[in-house]
C-alpha cells in the first residue's frame, strides 16, 4: 500500500477510535446532557461553526441544530470546549439573569493570551471594579458633553475622506471614523496621523482576536499578539505621560476615561494596576470602534438598497440640520429628535448584528430546559436564535424599523448589546456615535452600491467582502 495512503488510513482510524471513546466517556459521565453532537476530538464542530460565518450565514449553524435537536438548548464542541448553546428568549433570560450565580464570563484562549491580565486572579478582581467604573463614565449624562466633539470629528472625517470623491469603500472609512472618536473619548488623542498609526495595529489585532490560537509566525493569532504588544507599549507610554500631566495640572481628572482610571482607587485607597488599565483601555478601543464601524457600514448598505427608508431618515436629519445655526454643533436635544434614524439603526443591528453572541462558563452543576449542564462546561448565546426567528420577529428577513416603535421588541429577543449585568456598557456611546455619523452622511450624500451582490462575511463580525464600495451622489445645494 502507498505509504501516504497507509498513514491517512491509520490517522483516520485513530480519529474515529478517539471520537468513539470521547463520545462514550462524555455521555457516560453526564447521562442527561442536551442532545447534539460533539464532532471530532479537539476540533469538535469549530470548522462548521466558523465556515457558516465565512459564508455569510452564521444562523445556519444554529438553525440546523435547533431543528434537529432542540429549540431551547443543544450540545456541541467549539473552540476546543464542550459547550451548551442556549437558544431563544428563555435561554437569553436564563443566562443574563444568572450571571455570577450559575455562570460567569468566559473567553476563548485566543482572547486570554492577547489580554494577559485577564488570566490573573488579582486582575479579575480589578476587572470587576473596572466594570463598575466604566458604566458611570459611559452613561448618557456623562456622554452628553462628547456629542459636539463627535460631530466635529465626523465633519473633519467627511471633509478628509469623502468629500470630492466619486467612489469610496465604506467599511475601512467607517473604521477610521469610529477609531478616531474612540481615541479622543478614551485617550484624548485626536491628531489624525497619530490615530491612523494607532489604528493600523488595532485592525491587525481585531482580525485575529477570535481565531485558532496557533502561535507560529504568519498566523492571524501571532500577528494579533504582536499587534497587542505594540499597542500595549504605546498605551503604557501614554499613561506615563498622562500621570505626569495630571500631577502638573496639565490634564484634567475628568477629561477622558484614561484619566478617570489612573486616578481611581479601591476601598483601601490603592490605585488600579497599570497593566490592567492598559488591557481595559485596549478592550474599550476595540469594542468602541469595531462593532460600531460594522453597524455603520450596514446602515449605509441598507439605506442604499431601500430608498423609501433613506428618504425618511433624510427628512428627519435635514429638519435637524435646518434648525442649526451655521457652524453650530449637534447637542443632546438634537440626538433625542433622531427617533426614526435610531429605529433604522436598530433594525440594521437586528439583521446584521455586529456581535454574534458571547460565552459563559458554568460555575456549578445546574439544570436548564430539563437537561444537565455540568460545572466547567461552556455556554454560548447567539443573537440569531432570536433576531431571525419568526416567533419573535414576523417576516424576519423583512426590513421594518416599525418593530422598534412604542415598547419595541419583547424582552430578551433583541440583544445586540447582550443583557443582564454584563450588558455592553458602551451601548449609549455607540448610539451617539452612530447617530452623529448618520446625521453627517445624510446631510452630504446619497449613494449607490457598486457591487449589488457583494458577499457578506462574518468573522467574527459581519463585513462586506470588498469593503462596500459605493458611488457618492452629493446633494445639490
Amino acid at each position: 500500500m502507498d505509504p501516504i495512503l497507509l498513514f491517512c488510513t491509520i490517522f483516520f482510524a485513530a480519529i474515529c477510535f478517539g471520537f468513539l471513546v470521547y463520545s462514550k466517556k462524555s455521555n457516560a459521565s453526564h447521562p442527561n446532557l442536551p442532545s447534539g453532537r460533539m464532532g471530532l476530538p479537539l476540533i469538535g464542530e469549530s470548522l462548521e461553526y466558523l465556515l457558516t460565518g465565512r459564508q455569510g450565514h452564521p444562523e445556519k449553524f444554529l438553525n440546523d441544530r435547533m431543528a434537529k435537536y432542540s429549540s431551547e438548548v443543544f450540545k456541541t464542541s467549539i473552540l476546543g470546549e464542550p459547550m451548551a448553546v442556549v437558544c431563544g428568549a428563555a435561554g437569553n433570560k436564563f443566562l443574563f439573569s444568572n450571571e455570577n450565580k450559575l455562570v460567569t464570563a468566559w473567553w476563548p484562549d485566543s482572547v486570554n493570551k492577547i489580554f494577559p491580565s485577564s488570566t490573573q486572579t488579582s486582575s479579575k478582581e480589578e476587572s470587576k471594579k473596572m466594570r463598575k467604573m466604566v458604566p458611570n463614565f459611559l452613561k448618557p449624562e456623562a456622554l452628553q458633553r462628547y456629542i459636539g466633539m463627535m460631530d466635529m470629528i465626523a465633519q473633519r472625517h467627511f471633509e478628509a475622506s469623502w468629500e470630492g470623491k466619486q467612489e469610496i469603500q465604506v467599511f475601512p472609512l467607517a473604521k477610521r471614523y469610529t477609531f478616531w472618536v474612540a481615541s479622543k473619548v478614551f485617550l484624548s488623542i485626536e491628531d489624525p496621523e497619530h490615530v491612523s498609526k494607532f489604528a493600523d495595529h488595532f485592525n491587525v489585532l481585531a482580525s485575529g482576536i477570535i481565531s485558532v490560537p496557533i502561535n507560529i509566525p504568519g498566523t492571524p493569532f501571532r500577528r494579533a499578539i504582536n499587534a497587542s504588544e505594540l499597542i500595549r507599549k504605546e498605551l503604557m507610554a501614554i499613561m506615563k505621560q498622562r500621570k505626569t500631566d495630571l500631577a502638573e495640572n496639565k490634564a484634567a481628572p475628568n477629561q477622558d476615561i484614561l484619566s478617570h482610571m489612573l486616578l481611581a482607587t479601591d476601598e483601601n485607597g490603592q490605585y488600579l494596576n497599570e497593566l490592567n488599565i492598559a488591557d481595559r483601555i485596549l478592550g474599550l478601543l476595540i469594542g468602541g470602534h469595531d462593532t460600531a464601524s460594522a453597524a455603520i457600514t450596514f446602515i449605509v448598505k441598507y439605506l442604499a438598497e431601500l430608498p423609501n427608508i433613506y428618504n425618511e431618515v433624510f427628512e428627519e436629519q435635514m429638519e435637524i440640520a435646518r434648525s442649526k445655526k451655521p457652524g453650530e454643533l449637534l447637542n443632546w436635544q438634537d440626538i433625542q429628535k433622531m427617533k426614526y434614524s435610531w429605529n433604522v439603526a436598530c433594525e440594521v443591528m437586528r439583521l446584521a448584528p455586529p456581535l454574534q453572541g458571547a460565552f459563559r462558563e458554568s460555575i456549578t452543576d445546574f439544570t436548564f430546559a430539563g437537561f444537565s449542564i455540568p460545572k466547567g462546561w461552556k455556554l454560548h448565546w447567539n443573537v440569531n436564535s432570536t433576531h431571525k426567528n419568526a416567533e419573535y420577529f414576523p417576516e424576519p428577513e423583512k426590513f421594518d424599523p416599525a418593530r422598534f416603535e412604542g415598547n419595541g421588541p419583547a424582552p430578551y429577543t433583541y440583544v445586540p448589546f447582550g443583557g443582564g449585568p454584563r450588558m455592553c456598557p458602551g451601548k449609549e456611546y455607540a448610539r451617539l456615535e452612530i447617530l452623529v455619523f448618520m446625521h453627517n452622511v445624510m446631510k452630504r450624500f446619497n449613494w449607490e452600491k457598486l457591487l449589488p451582490d457583494e458577499k457578506i462575511i462574518v468573522d467574527p463580525m459581519p463585513m462586506p467582502a470588498k469593503g462596500l464600495p459605493v458611488r457618492l451622489l452629493p446633494h445639490k445645494i
